[in-house]
């Protein structure tokens, strides 16, 4: 069985848990202690894809930082991703908000790539705040949207493995 290998990237305000979900995803654990991305970090993880022809995937996973100077450099690490998961923290509306233009960073540099939206934290909102959190559906390329927890591993496979299914 051949491996395939695509380049993904992490996008979203600082703070908003995109090393976490990553190291939930690659490494098993989680941690509270916070520590800010400094230009760019590079994870890889291997997953196997099932169906009528099962394949291998190996996803290199860039972490990519989230502050402020983040959009001058941000075009030289996007380029050449099939994906992106753009990532918001549920407690700070802000980083909701700058959602849609991160997407849109990433479908300039990268027009045939697809993206997923993580509504992350979503153990520290109540439900009826999660309930009117909006989709991202209707911005292009995105293909679906997930409220995960890097803390309790909420729906942290799914993203990875929904973003390597889209890759195929």
């Amino acid at each position: 069985m051949a491996t395939i290998s695509k380049k993904i990237c992490l996008i979203g305000d600082f703070g908003v848990g995109k090393t976490s979900l990553i190291r939930r995803f690659v490494e098993r654990q989680f941690s509270d202690q916070y520590l800010s991305t400094v230009g760019v970090k590079i994870s890889r993880r291997t997953v196997e894809l099932t169906g009528s022809k099962p394949q291998k995937m190996q996803l290199l996973i860039w972490d990519l930082e989230g502050h402020t100077k983040f959009k001058s450099i941000a075009p030289s690490y996007l380029k050449g991703a099939s994906g992106a998961i753009i990532v918001g923290d549920v407690t700070r509306q802000e980083t909701i908000d700058n959602m849609p233009e991160r997407a849109k960073l990433f479908s300039d540099v990268n027009p045939k790539g697809i993206m997923i939206c993580a509504l992350n934290k979503s153990d520290l909102a109540d439900e009826e705040k999660l309930a009117k959190m909006h989709e991202f559906q209707d911005l292009e390329q995105v293909i679906t949207t997930y409220k995960t927890s890097a803390k309790t591993g909420l729906y942290v496979d799914e993203i990875f493995q929904k973003l390597a299914y889209g890759m195929l």
